[in-house]
């Protein structure tokens, strides 16, 4: 069973409250580069950044994908949009599977779907200025005439709190949250359904991720946007999503709702994700556990069996030989372990 946010609607439930049709739907996607074994070697080895991810989206959803760096979200989120293929499994968005549609069939599509970066600098062509970068989208898809894109451009720019006198300014002009603000009007040209929004604020000083974070908060609700959230902050995936993805070494450990996530984190590695963040509060200290012990192994050679447990404290020998598959624990919840 594929993971969603979708409930069962009994009979006395409002019509309105019916199960939704996800907008992204995955089954099984995978994602393999081949690399060499060593710098003098021709023999290439498998590196499965995404290994077996099914899961569904809703509508106007906010769903969280957290984890260490180097297992897999980012690659994850270029597969549901398609800058890159999978090298298997399917994607579907709005219901069509992406692998079916032409190349004009998929360029009209990409309207409807926009990523934000995560630097705000080196996703800006430095030689353009604010307003060709914002009212490249529109140009692209002929969604107006001149005078229309320019208006939509002021409009945007409004938006995310710039002025419209910032349109002639080049990229180095503007500061790191602004150019971060410039990367989200640019995704918001088309009037988007998803938007991929991988680590849209670890570039930015702290003072303002608070920010643009409540932005981002404010057009979704204004836009019934859906978001795809990557980071490794808990506080950012904490403060926006609605439903919480664990993912390591490629795999999803763990898929909750927000408050279950921080109530009752099953998952050894989900725990273990809590345990390591900061805390404030100095009554709450003492309840930090150990961090993890040894390193994250290597993706060219995962461990057999559960890929968590030559760090997890639970583990046993059925862990060692034997793959979790990810099951529904109810509520919403589901998780890849043998003995939670």
């Amino acid at each position: 069973m594929i993971p969603s946010g979708a409930k069962i609607v009994s009979e006395a439930e409002s019509p309105l409250d019916a199960p939704r049709s996800p907008l992204v739907e995955t089954v099984d996607l995978r994602k393999t580069y081949w690399v060499r074994a060593g710098y003098f070697s021709k023999r290439r080895r498998a590196l499965n950044a995404v290994d077996g991810v099914s899961l569904s989206i809703l509508p106007g959803e906010t769903f969280g994908l957290v984890g260490e760096s180097g297992c897999g979200k980012s690659t994850f989120g270029r597969l549901i949009l398609y800058l890159e293929k999978p090298t298997s499994g399917v994607i579907r968005f709005k219901s069509k599977n992406l692998a079916d549609l032409s190349s004009s069939e998929l360029r009209n599509l990409r309207r409807h779907m926009q990523i934000i970066f995560q630097d705000p600098y080196s996703s800006l062509n430095p030689r353009k200025r604010a307003g060709w970068l914002i009212g490249e989208p529109l140009v692209i898809h002929n969604a107006g005439s001149r005078s229309e894109i320019a208006e939509r451009v002021a409009e945007l720019m409004r938006e995310v709190g710039l002025k419209r006198d910032d349109m002639n300014r080049y990229p180095h002009q503007f500061s790191g949250g602004q150019r971060q603000r410039i990367g989200i009007a640019r995704a918001l040209a088309l009037n988007p359904d998803l938007i991929v929004a991988d680590e849209p604020v670890s570039a930015l000083d702290v003072s303002v991720q608070a920010q643009v974070l409540q932005l981002l908060e404010t057009l979704q609700e204004k836009y019934h946007l859906t978001y795809v959230l990557i980071s490794h902050d808990l506080g950012v995936i904490h403060h926006l999503s609605d439903r919480i993805g664990v993912m390591y070494l490629g795999e999803i450990m763990d898929i909750a709702p927000k408050e279950m996530f921080l109530s009752a984190p099953y998952h050894p590695y989900t725990e273990a994700l809590l345990a390591s963040a900061p805390r404030i509060d100095p009554q709450r200290r003492h309840l930090r556990r150990a961090p993890l012990k040894g390193d994250v192994p290597s993706p060219l050679a995962p461990p057999p069996g559960c890929r968590f447990h030559t760090r997890c404290p639970y583990a046993e020998a059925v862990c060692r030989h034997e793959h979790p598959v990810l099951e529904d624990k109810g509520g919403g919840h589901y998780m890849a372990c043998h003995f939670r």
